[in-house]
């Protein structure tokens, strides 16, 4: 995972402040276009993208592959939680403190990366840690396992 796509204690206003910050992080590598950004955004206000896990809630914007240069997902832990809207339920809002941003070139590959997703997430003791990285090392480590 790039290091630089790794944000620590992000303090967010609302779901598009958080877009934002991890979007221009990939933007500024390189892995997506300058209109990923605002697709992203786009997309989001119609198919909201929060999960409730239970113990922990989460999102996973994203967008169509054509906004994309190169796969990769960018990771927001949040200092305090954003209310994103629920996937399941589009008019209930979600108190969200971990952003997976995901930038998928190839259709083909998102299926690998959101299983790998459900496997972080069903795992509490790993999204236990992730929340709680103090070093964006720490984070790469803990998610070494995931394949682009």
């Amino acid at each position: 995972m790039d290091l630089d796509l790794i944000a620590l204690n992000v303090e967010a206003e609302d779901p598009k402040s958080v877009i934002r910050e991890l979007g221009t992080r990939m933007l500024a590598k390189n892995y997506v276009k300058d209109t990923y950004i605002d697709a992203v955004l786009e997309r989001e206000s119609k198919l909201p993208t929060g999960l409730d896990l239970g113990e922990f809630c989460v999102a996973i914007p994203h967008t169509n592959t054509e906004h994309v240069n190169i796969s990769n997902f960018a990771i927001g832990i949040l200092k305090n939680p954003v209310e994103f809207h629920s996937m399941s339920e589009p008019t209930k809002t979600l108190k969200i403190g971990l952003v997976f941003l995901l930038a998928v070139k190839d259709p083909a590959s998102q299926v690998g990366l959101l299983g790998n997703l459900m496997k972080i997430f069903q795992n509490v003791d790993l999204m236990k840690n992730i929340r709680h990285a103090t070093t964006k090392q720490e984070v790469d480590d803990l998610l070494d396992f995931i394949q682009i």
